[in-house]
């Protein structure tokens, strides 16, 4: 089976947290603004594990939120979601219609978004994607305050690569508006 490429982090990280906000008006909550280290891996071999780091402020998070290619979307009405809350964290189930395609998920959430947290992610789709199903493991640790060098949107990726996601966004075609940029 062959393995995703790195910059499939980029677009995977932020659709890990997309679906903010359920049918009954449940929020996940926001992550605590500064510099978090992030721990990926796919089952199955479609990708080797990948550590990260992140330099998020409140609304970087917030947009990161939004599913790569879906800015603009409404997902409350996109999107079906139940979030049950639980002794350690809470349980997200989604059913989303996107671009025709249907796409539901299961996500396990342990720990604090304030400190760290950790994620285990089922996602499938219909039609079925060529990968099937997906299984996903993340998680997230706060390190403290991003940087001097860094702003917010900005990742460093394995290898010790740069990348800015919220620039990522704008020069991508079909990005938000330019009154919409940041």
């Amino acid at each position: 089976m062959s393995r995703l490429p790195l910059v499939a982090l980029v677009p995977l990280v932020g659709a890990l947290g997309a679906f903010a906000i359920s049918a009954s008006g449940e929020e996940i909550p926001a992550r605590k603004a500064g510099l978090w280290e992030m721990k990926m891996s796919i089952a199955g071999g479609q990708m080797a594990p990948q550590t990260m780091q992140q330099c998020i402020d409140a609304a970087t998070d917030a947009e990161m939120r939004q599913p790569p290619g879906m800015e603009g979307v409404d997902m409350t009405k996109a999107c079906k979601q139940d979030i049950a809350r639980t002794a350690g964290g809470m349980t997200i189930d989604s059913a989303c219609n996107l671009n025709g395609k249907q796409t539901k998920s299961h996500m396990v959430v342990t720990g604090s978004f304030d400190s760290a947290y950790t994620m285990q992610v089922t996602v499938a789709s219909d039609p079925p994607s060529p990968r099937g199903e997906m299984q996903m493991s993340m998680e997230g640790k706060w390190l403290g305050a991003c940087t001097a060098d860094q702003k917010p949107g900005d990742m460093i990726m394995p290898g010790g690569m740069k990348i800015n996601i919220l620039e990522m966004r704008k020069m991508r075609p079909g990005g938000p508006p330019p009154g919409m940029q940041r």
